[in-house]
């Protein structure tokens, strides 16, 4: 709760497979916390700090609620053909919600795509540290004496044709973490600022 205002923080530690049943949860919460709130309702902080990623198709399914339509990231592999993920129709159901999202070092691969794709829209700002930059598809080959390899054999690509590989993504407010051992969450804080500022 920040001056009057309630801001729901969602805290994504990955992106599971039962990510897809709790968030819609989630967003059923929220729209009845809204209904209830009316004007003291501030909008979500979105957690993603040190989400190393998971299902891509979770993320494609968190960012279809925040954005209408357009493409959420590509697949790009050496021949050129491109796998496209779209925003997924009849879902859009906070669209109009002030929307910030934490990153950090940690985050990474579909926790960057969702944050990137937000950020190429303009749907949300970025609060935190530059993103761990993981942009490539790996596909592992298992060998009969019990050895492995990860074949590199495509690359994502954010709305905007940015691939994050090694490049990572780059907030709008640079919040490093405390130095110190105090309580204080600076980045949680700068989020909440940001959010009633908006």
């Amino acid at each position: 709760e920040v001056k009057n205002k309630k801001i729901a923080w969602i805290k994504m530690s990955k992106f599971s497979e039962d990510l897809f049943t709790k968030w819609n949860e989630t967003v059923t919460q929220i729209k009845k916390e809204k209904n209830i709130l009316g004007d003291n309702y501030g909008g979500i902080i979105l957690d993603l700090r040190n989400n190393p990623g998971g299902y891509l198709q979770a993320s494609v399914v968190v960012a279809s609620d925040f954005v209408k339509e357009g493409v959420i990231v590509k697949q790009e592999s050496k021949n050129g053909i491109s796998e496209v993920y779209s925003v997924e129709k009849n879902r859009g159901n906070l669209l109009e919600d002030k929307l910030v999202v934490l990153v950090n070092d940690g985050s990474a691969s579909a926790s960057e795509i969702l944050a990137g794709a937000l950020k190429d829209y303009n749907r949300a700002k970025l609060v935190g540290v530059k993103t761990f930059g993981k942009g490539t598809v790996q596909q592992p080959e298992e060998y009969i004496d019990g050895s492995g390899l990860h074949l590199t054999i495509a690359k994502w690509l954010l709305p905007s044709g940015k691939n994050i590989h090694k490049e990572g993504i780059l907030p709008d407010f640079e919040v490093k973490e405390a130095s110190d051992s105090s309580e204080i969450d600076l980045q949680l804080e700068k989020a909440k600022e940001v959010i009633l500022e908006k």
